[in-house]
């Protein structure tokens, strides 16, 4: 099995990153090789069922996955189907004293394929931190380059 985990503290609210992350349906917007998001099932405001078509070049693989919600502090991927054997995935938002957020990212797979396991992982870190990057690139252009909120903490 492949792993990667990574913390990153940015200047924004668990609130704000939570909704980025949170919101699939622009993934295709933003998400390196992300061709399409499609949420087809929602269970209350908490749950909702998404498929990713994930591609680069002549490949295309659809990823169904479960999305669980835990506003504003984690959000849980529970994978489905697709060319995974295994796919567990987690983003933890974390509130720090300052106002800004440290996120808690973890990814853990396996591809049924032996030969596509062995080409992701010798480039999977280089993957995921781009993808992992785009989200934060995203957040700067959609909420600045700091949030009023994180550098302005509640008291």
């Amino acid at each position: 099995m492949t792993v990667h985990a990574e913390k990153r503290n940015l200047p924004y609210t668990p609130e704000q990153l939570f909704d980025l992350v949170a919101g699939v349906g622009q993934y295709p917007d933003f998400l390196p090789w992300c061709i399409s998001s499609n949420i087809y099932k929602r269970e209350g405001d908490n749950v909702f069922y998404a498929d990713l078509v994930i591609g680069y070049k002549m490949v295309r693989e659809k990823f169904t996955s479960k999305v669980t919600l835990k506003k504003p502090d984690e959000i849980h991927v529970e994978y489905l189907s697709g060319p995974m054997k295994y796919l567990s995935n987690h983003w933890k938002f974390i509130r720090e004293e300052d106002g800004s957020c440290t996120i808690d990212f973890y990814v853990e797979f396996e591809f049924k394929n032996f030969v596509l396991q062995n080409l992701m992982g010798v480039f999977f870190n280089e993957i995921v931190r781009r993808m992992v990057s785009s989200f934060e690139d995203r957040a700067r252009e959609l909420y600045g380059k700091s949030s009023p909120d994180a550098s302005h903490p509640s008291r």
